[in-house]
């Protein structure tokens, strides 16, 4: 992943001036938008999907930016508008799901297995599989806590979740993805 250098401070301060308003924009877009894609594409599977939210998610920053007060990092505020973006989008899917006459073909694994883009081992499809198993919360604290070893913190500042409630889902998440493992080998 691409780190472009820039601090939050710097786009916070760009931010201050409103005639900058673009120019902060284009920082945020240049720092977070690789970043923000994967760990999107992660929770989705699918790269269109990952596209739509990215971009309903940086539209949602950009009309936030005259709201914004700095009372949390501009890391935090872009990830919790990705995570909540990314929710909206699941409970949609969800939704439609539900009413799907064949269930199966909008299933996550299928995604999965059908994404050319996905070049792991067939271990770590198999763990991607499991994983996508979770209940979309605990799949997310998951990533968050094993893939992008993010701390219980800062996680906690992106979900509004207690740090125990955090420790508690990603020690089920694990447990899960552990029994899972064992129960194929059997």
């Amino acid at each position: 992943m691409t780190d472009t250098g820039l601090s939050d401070k710097k786009i916070i301060q760009t931010l201050k001036d409103s005639r900058d308003k673009e120019r902060a924009f284009s920082l945020i877009l240049k720092k977070y938008q690789e970043r923000l894609y994967w760990y999107i594409r992660k929770m989705v599977i699918s790269h269109d999907d990952t596209d739509d939210i990215l971009q309903n998610s940086f539209l949602k920053i950009w009309k936030g930016l005259d709201k914004f007060r700095g009372d949390s990092s501009i890391y935090t505020w872009v990830y919790r508008i990705a995570t909540n973006e990314t929710f909206t989008f699941l409970k949609t899917r969800d939704k439609q799901r539900a009413f799907s006459i064949n269930k199966e073909e909008s299933s996550f694994e299928n995604t999965l297995k059908s994404d050319h883009h996905f070049n792991g081992t067939e271990l770590q499809r198999k763990l991607q599989s499991f994983i996508l198993k979770l209940p979309d919360k605990q799949r997310l604290i998951f990533n968050m806590k094993y893939f992008d070893e993010m701390k219980y913190e800062e996680i906690s500042r992106i979900t509004g979740t207690s740090v125990g409630s955090l420790k508690a889902s990603y020690h089920h998440a694990v447990n899960k993805i552990k029994d899972m493992f064992n129960n194929e080998l059997i």
